[in-house]
């Protein structure tokens, strides 16, 4: 047997905080008690808000704590040719449509409001308006420049795939998800899976803010062939008022920490990985 190769895969889009010392630590310490090892991974596809000066601070951080990883790091903004590579496969199969909807037009469509349909991480579910375009308005809105994302047909990949136990939600709750963007030639949902599959990661930790979601990155998987890694979901790190850590709401750094004189111990101690520190 190989040894069991985890991942840890922040994006570069601010500063990394508590919660993410958090999911590395978590990610490091399950890796250290089955004898494997841990992949760090930068996903970066939406170049517009990542930055350079994050994803070096990233590195810096998680050295800070006393983590190593193998060289090279994957960087997710250098293989767009692997996930325009599985988005071939996806479009031979029949399973992926253009999109010419903004989020505007789908919110009006629905009746945006507190009872339209909701996928399982809150956003209005796509009612499916470009579903059923004629071959002919689909060439004509591509060949006058308007631009378009590519959804997945759920009823067809279900239907593809066959059932299989959803321990995590329902798929025909997500509707047909966006696997590339208007922007970027992949969503987080495709790469995370491409990604996966290429290194070999046998085993996935991360938070329980992206339970939900594993169903769909389990559909992927099996459309694409690939295997599915034994997934762990995690607690989630939270202010005083039970609210989630984020980098969008400027919530203390580890950068900040440091600067403000925070040990490593103390970090370990605040997260309760006490007896972890010890060990490194």
């Amino acid at each position: 047997m190989t040894k069991p190769v985890f991942r840890f895969a922040p994006s570069p889009n601010g500063y990394l905080h508590l919660g993410h010392a958090y999911s590395a630590l978590f990610t490091w310490n399950e890796a250290k008690k089955a004898g494997g090892e841990v992949l760090l991974r930068i996903e970066d596809i939406d170049i517009g808000r990542c930055r350079a000066e994050y994803k070096e601070q990233i590195f810096d951080d998680l050295a800070w704590l006393g983590l190593s990883w193998p060289e090279p790091v994957r960087v997710q903004s250098e293989h767009f040719d692997d996930y325009r590579a599985a988005t071939a496969v996806l479009q031979d199969k029949g399973l992926l449509y253009p999109c010419f909807c903004t989020r505007k037009q789908i919110s009006a469509d629905v009746d945006g409001g507190a009872g339209a349909p909701r996928d399982p991480d809150g956003a209005v579910r796509y009612p499916g308006i470009c579903k059923h375009l004629s071959a002919d308005e689909v060439r004509q809105r591509q060949g006058r420049g308007d631009a378009y994302a590519m959804r997945l047909d759920m009823d067809r990949a279900i239907a593809l795939v066959g059932p299989f136990g959803q321990n995590y939600s329902r798929l025909e709750d997500w509707g047909d998800v966006v696997l590339v963007r208007k922007d970027i030639p992949t969503s987080y949902h495709l790469s995370v899976v491409v990604d996966d599959g290429l290194q070999q990661v046998t085993d996935v930790t991360r938070g329980m803010d992206i339970f939900a979601g594993t169903a769909v990155h389990i559909l992927l998987q099996k459309l694409l062939g690939l295997p599915t890694p034994h997934y762990l979901h995690h607690k989630l790190i939270t202010d005083e008022r039970g609210r989630k850590l984020a980098k969008s709401l400027k919530d203390q750094s580890i950068k900040e920490l440091r600067t403000a004189g925070v040990s490593v111990r103390d970090v370990f101690d605040l997260l309760g990985f006490k007896n972890m520190y010890i060990k490194l």
